[in-house]
Protein backbone atom coordinates (compact mmCIF):
# COMPACT_ATOMS: atom_id res chain seq x y z
CA UNK A 1 0.00 0.00 0.00
CA UNK A 2 1.20 3.42 -0.89
CA UNK A 3 -0.45 6.82 -0.91
CA UNK A 4 -0.86 8.11 -4.47
CA UNK A 5 0.22 11.66 -3.71
CA UNK A 6 0.72 14.14 -0.93
CA UNK A 7 -2.57 15.30 0.57
CA UNK A 8 -4.21 18.05 -1.55
CA UNK A 9 -4.83 20.16 1.55
CA UNK A 10 -1.12 19.99 2.34
CA UNK A 11 -0.16 20.95 -1.19
CA UNK A 12 -2.61 23.86 -0.99
CA UNK A 13 -2.40 24.85 2.71
CA UNK A 14 -5.25 27.36 2.45
CA UNK A 15 -7.56 24.41 1.84
CA UNK A 16 -6.50 22.77 5.11
CA UNK A 17 -7.10 26.02 6.98
CA UNK A 18 -10.59 26.20 5.47
CA UNK A 19 -11.37 22.58 6.39
CA UNK A 20 -10.08 23.06 9.93
CA UNK A 21 -12.18 26.20 10.25
CA UNK A 22 -15.30 24.32 9.14
CA UNK A 23 -14.66 21.58 11.67
CA UNK A 24 -14.01 24.10 14.43
CA UNK A 25 -17.22 25.94 13.54
CA UNK A 26 -19.23 22.71 13.66
CA UNK A 27 -18.13 22.26 17.28
CA UNK A 28 -19.65 25.63 18.22
CA UNK A 29 -23.25 24.74 17.45
CA UNK A 30 -24.15 23.15 20.75
CA UNK A 31 -24.09 19.55 19.56
CA UNK A 32 -22.32 17.27 22.04
CA UNK A 33 -18.79 16.41 20.84
CA UNK A 34 -19.57 12.69 21.23
CA UNK A 35 -22.52 13.03 18.82
CA UNK A 36 -20.32 14.79 16.27
CA UNK A 37 -17.78 11.97 16.58
CA UNK A 38 -20.48 9.34 16.03
CA UNK A 39 -21.64 11.18 12.93
CA UNK A 40 -18.08 11.36 11.60
CA UNK A 41 -17.57 7.64 12.17
CA UNK A 42 -20.81 6.74 10.39
CA UNK A 43 -20.03 8.96 7.41
CA UNK A 44 -16.55 7.43 7.17
CA UNK A 45 -17.99 3.91 7.34
CA UNK A 46 -20.38 4.66 4.50
CA UNK A 47 -17.59 6.15 2.39
CA UNK A 48 -15.10 3.40 3.29
CA UNK A 49 -12.42 5.84 4.42
CA UNK A 50 -10.04 3.71 6.48
CA UNK A 51 -7.88 6.65 7.52
CA UNK A 52 -10.83 8.67 8.80
CA UNK A 53 -12.23 5.65 10.66
CA UNK A 54 -8.89 4.99 12.30
CA UNK A 55 -8.44 8.64 13.22
CA UNK A 56 -12.10 9.02 14.18
CA UNK A 57 -11.94 6.14 16.64
CA UNK A 58 -9.12 7.87 18.49
CA UNK A 59 -11.08 11.13 18.70
CA UNK A 60 -14.26 9.29 19.69
CA UNK A 61 -12.49 7.60 22.58
CA UNK A 62 -11.18 11.00 23.72
CA UNK A 63 -14.77 12.32 23.55
CA UNK A 64 -15.75 9.58 25.99
CA UNK A 65 -17.75 7.29 23.71
CA UNK A 66 -18.31 3.82 25.11
CA UNK A 67 -17.00 0.72 23.39
CA UNK A 68 -20.61 -0.41 22.93
CA UNK A 69 -21.30 2.64 20.79
CA UNK A 70 -18.00 2.46 18.93
CA UNK A 71 -18.48 -1.20 18.03
CA UNK A 72 -22.09 -0.82 16.98
CA UNK A 73 -22.30 2.53 15.19
CA UNK A 74 -22.50 0.65 11.87
CA UNK A 75 -25.69 -1.02 13.15
CA UNK A 76 -27.04 1.84 15.25
CA UNK A 77 -30.67 1.15 14.31
CA UNK A 78 -30.50 -2.33 15.83
CA UNK A 79 -28.79 -1.67 19.15
CA UNK A 80 -29.98 -0.08 22.40
CA UNK A 81 -26.86 2.05 22.95
CA UNK A 82 -27.85 5.31 21.24
CA UNK A 83 -30.05 8.14 22.47
CA UNK A 84 -32.93 9.44 20.37
CA UNK A 85 -30.87 12.55 19.52
CA UNK A 86 -27.88 10.45 18.45
CA UNK A 87 -30.16 8.29 16.28
CA UNK A 88 -31.59 11.41 14.64
CA UNK A 89 -28.08 12.73 13.97
CA UNK A 90 -26.96 9.38 12.53
CA UNK A 91 -30.01 9.17 10.26
CA UNK A 92 -29.31 12.70 9.02
CA UNK A 93 -25.65 11.81 8.42
CA UNK A 94 -26.63 8.80 6.35
CA UNK A 95 -29.14 10.75 4.27
CA UNK A 96 -26.76 13.64 3.59
CA UNK A 97 -23.94 11.23 2.69
CA UNK A 98 -26.10 9.05 0.43
CA UNK A 99 -27.82 11.72 -1.67
CA UNK A 100 -28.00 9.52 -4.77
CA UNK A 101 -29.88 6.72 -2.99
CA UNK A 102 -33.24 8.57 -2.97
CA UNK A 103 -35.25 10.93 -5.12
CA UNK A 104 -35.72 13.05 -1.99
CA UNK A 105 -32.17 13.11 -0.56
CA UNK A 106 -33.21 14.10 2.98
CA UNK A 107 -36.83 13.07 3.53
CA UNK A 108 -39.03 15.24 5.75
CA UNK A 109 -39.26 12.39 8.29
CA UNK A 110 -35.48 12.36 8.80
CA UNK A 111 -35.23 16.15 8.83
CA UNK A 112 -38.18 16.49 11.22
CA UNK A 113 -36.71 14.01 13.70
CA UNK A 114 -33.36 15.83 13.64
CA UNK A 115 -35.14 19.17 14.09
CA UNK A 116 -37.01 17.72 17.08
CA UNK A 117 -33.68 17.13 18.86
CA UNK A 118 -31.53 20.00 17.59
CA UNK A 119 -32.27 23.68 17.19
CA UNK A 120 -31.33 25.53 14.02
CA UNK A 121 -27.79 26.17 15.26
CA UNK A 122 -27.38 22.49 16.13
CA UNK A 123 -28.69 21.44 12.72
CA UNK A 124 -26.23 23.82 11.08
CA UNK A 125 -23.42 22.30 13.15
CA UNK A 126 -24.44 18.79 12.14
CA UNK A 127 -24.64 19.70 8.46
CA UNK A 128 -21.20 21.34 8.60
CA UNK A 129 -19.70 18.34 10.39
CA UNK A 130 -21.30 15.81 8.01
CA UNK A 131 -20.29 17.75 4.91
CA UNK A 132 -16.75 18.36 6.09
CA UNK A 133 -16.26 14.68 6.93
CA UNK A 134 -17.51 13.81 3.45
CA UNK A 135 -14.87 16.13 1.99
CA UNK A 136 -12.11 14.54 4.09
CA UNK A 137 -13.33 11.05 3.14
CA UNK A 138 -13.31 11.84 -0.55
CA UNK A 139 -9.86 13.42 -0.47
CA UNK A 140 -8.32 10.71 1.71
CA UNK A 141 -9.86 7.79 -0.16
CA UNK A 142 -9.00 9.20 -3.56
CA UNK A 143 -5.32 9.56 -2.75
CA UNK A 144 -5.30 6.25 -0.87
CA UNK A 145 -4.30 7.70 2.50
CA UNK A 146 -3.51 4.64 4.59
CA UNK A 147 -4.99 4.14 8.05
CA UNK A 148 -2.50 5.03 10.74
CA UNK A 149 -0.45 7.30 8.48
CA UNK A 150 0.66 10.37 10.44
CA UNK A 151 -0.80 13.54 8.98
CA UNK A 152 0.54 17.05 9.43
CA UNK A 153 -2.77 18.50 10.60
CA UNK A 154 -3.15 16.38 13.76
Amino acid sequence: MQTRMQHPAVIIPEAMEALKSLLAASHKGGVPPATLQLVGLRVSQINGCSHCLDDGLRYAKKAGLSEDKLFSVVAWRHTPYFTAAERAALALAEAVTRFSDRTDPVPDEIWGEAARHFDERGLAALLLAISTMNVFNRLNSTIGLIAGTPVPWD
